[in-house]
């Protein structure tokens, strides 16, 4: 890696282009560069998150009046008007942290229904921020996801008209507790409504994961084998306590989710800022390649049951991502590398993961194991400890096999 210092020569009284002499850095050098570099771009964001701020205020106090005394009474609004955009922005970083600045300020009343409405507004908010928030298992917060589903109308809507406005309002996480509660408490919420379509909330929760399964299947490249509507009406079957559902209503899904797919909701937070400003953990790592078996040295970010990676750290987008989805961690030796540790696939033959090629295009990872070398034992230990703690397995056919199960039970009277 190269810096370049700039000399600018003088020649018959004119200053010439200038000439870059290269100045060659050791590794240590290397690495305090990068971490100037990066603190140089976090600065730069917070300081043009300050000017937004102060130029919103300065706007509001030139609508006013043209009188020099500003009263208290137009204070209050403009302040109230500023610690509102405040408190939205630390909900985009931390959820919970903004609605407790909310409230501290007396944006927001400490109820689960005020909190509800400022979320199903979600004016200003990050969609996966408002999932993260709802999925939470603190009593407040399933009180919130509960008045959260009630503000939704979903009467005389068929089931995908209703997953389309409900999937709408936030971005589902991707923890299987968080999803659980979530897609629960929106069975309730429809059969509570449409009394006569389904014999249980069951039936109605396995249906609409069946139908979210489905629109992945149909719409995303990476799936080659696409389900037809009769691979779709036995997967249903015995759903609706031991019996089969309508096929006509069945057939009228698939149609649906066919014709036109769900639609993913922008985020009106920044996305990067969000998952990366609060990771679990980060560092410098050395990765293994795959074909050459090559080293290279990797930024991670561990987030959101994510392994990323980047070149530098002041990337702004990836080389590639690990869901940790499947996957075991184990330390290993290696004869090159000190402080190994590897991840691998758990009954599967690759790892799910992508990366970006030399041309910047998203390919799908076809590695069996990575390897990874920290710098230290403790760092080592460090990593693989944080790692386990995110790991998941497979976080939606285990809770969807239970709950299938549950749902294709028959009723059993019992006669007195």
């Amino acid at each position: 890696m190269y810096t370049y210092s700039t000399l600018a020569t003088v020649s018959r009284g004119k200053t010439t282009l200038p000439t870059r002499t290269p100045l060659r850095l050791t590794p240590d050098q290397q690495k305090l560069l990068i971490d100037i570099r990066r603190k140089k771009s976090e600065l730069l964001l917070e300081i043009q998150q300050l000017k937004d701020e102060l130029g919103e205020v300065v706007a509001e106090m030139e609508t006013m009046d043209g009188n020099n005394f500003i009263s208290e009474e137009q204070i209050k609004p403009l302040n109230r008007t500023k610690q509102t955009s405040i408190g939205r922005k630390k909900f985009n970083m931390d959820p919970k942290k903004g609605i407790e600045y909310l409230i501290e300020h007396g944006l927001l009343i400490a109820n689960p229904d005020d909190v509800a409405q400022f979320l199903y507004k979600g004016e200003g908010l990050n969609k996966t921020a408002i999932g993260d928030y709802l999925g939470e298992r603190h009593e407040f917060n399933e009180r919130v996801l509960k008045s959260f589903v009630e503000l939704h109308d979903f009467t005389d809507l068929i089931l995908v008209q209703a997953l389309r406005q409900f999937l709408w309002s936030f971005r589902l996480p991707g923890e299987a507790q968080k999803i659980d509660r979530m897609m629960e408490c929106f069975a309730q919420r429809y059969c509570q409504l449409n009394t006569n379509i389904f014999t249980n909330t069951d039936t109605c929760y396995v249906l609409s994961f069946a139908i979210i399964m489905l629109n992945t299947s149909l719409h995303n490249p990476s799936v080659k084998d696409k389900p037809s509507v009769e691979q779709f009406i036995s997967m249903n079957r015995g759903i609706n306590n031991g019996g089969d559902l309508p096929r006509e209503l069945l057939v009228s899904l698939y149609e649906s989710i066919k014709t036109e797919p769900f639609k993913i909701p922008e985020d009106d937070g920044n996305d990067l800022m969000h998952t990366f400003f609060n990771p679990d953990k980060e560092g410098w790592l050395w990765k293994q390649g795959g074909r050459y078996k090559s080293w290279k040295r990797r930024w991670f970010i561990l987030n959101d049951n994510c392994l990323y990676y980047f070149e530098y750290t002041t990337d702004k987008e990836p080389r590639g991502i690990i869901p940790l989805e499947n996957i075991k961690v184990r330390e290993v030796h290696d004869r090159n590398k000190p402080h190994c540790f590897e991840l691998y696939a758990a009954g599967s033959e690759f790892i799910k993961a992508c990366k970006t090629d030399s041309e910047g295009k998203v390919v799908e990872g076809k590695h069996t194991v990575y390897r990874m070398s920290a710098a230290t034992s403790e760092e080592k230990d460090e990593w693989v400890k944080c790692i386990r703690q995110s790991i998941s397995h497979n976080p939606f056919y285990d809770m969807l096999a239970a709950r299938k199960k549950k749902a294709q039970k028959t009723n059993i009277h019992v006669k007195g």
